[in-house]
């Protein structure tokens, strides 16, 4: 990419891979051992830092204004650290901390929510807005929220259509942005 209105940057030789597809809104930071996928969104001013391991981000996920996603390095107790995998179809809420977790398929982070180091949403697992999930495991389909976060609740199939839904529109604003912007 050769616009000046986002950073692009490779660090200790590992550059971030964006698929064409992809729409960078202005203001967003991507450094490096970065892979963006095809027709995600990563919205205005975020920060995609990937400089102590990995982070992936699959099809069709939007990350919204202002989140922040980082990975974790490698120590004595864990070699590998934490790399930041997030599947595809996920919804990530304005100003979501996405740290050293993965993120299944269809997953959905609410806004102002952390995931921290260890975490895992399963397939169609979400976090409520504003909730902390330090190093626990949500279950495929299961709510959970609050500080720390806790299982409130299974969810139903018009939860996941709207879901569904929510991800598909993103996709289509993204494009609408970039033809907005000339990108």
């Amino acid at each position: 990419m050769n616009r000046t209105d986002i950073t692009v940057a490779a660090f200790k030789g590992k550059a971030p891979r964006i698929h064409s597809s992809a729409f960078i809104a202005p203001g967003c930071r991507i450094i490096g051992d970065v892979e963006i996928g095809p027709d995600v969104s990563i919205w205005y001013n975020c920060v995609i830092r990937a400089d102590v391991n990995r982070v992936v981000i699959g099809a069709r996920t939007n990350v919204q204004d202002g989140s922040v996603i980082h990975c974790d390095s490698p120590k004595p107790s864990r070699p590998e650290g934490y790399p930041t995998l997030i599947g595809e179809d996920v919804l990530i809420g304005h100003l979501a901390m996405v740290h050293g977790c993965t993120l299944e398929d269809r997953a959905f982070v609410g806004l102002g929510a952390i995931v921290m180091d260890g975490s895992y949403i399963e397939s169609d697992g979400m976090l409520a807005a504003g909730a902390q999930l330090t190093g626990k495991r949500i279950g495929a389909r299961q709510l959970w929220m609050g500080r720390p976060a806790k299982y409130l609740r299974d969810l139903d199939d018009a939860t996941m259509a709207a879901n569904q839904a929510g991800v598909q529109a993103y996709v289509e604003r993204g494009r609408e942005h970039a033809e907005a912007l000339g990108l």
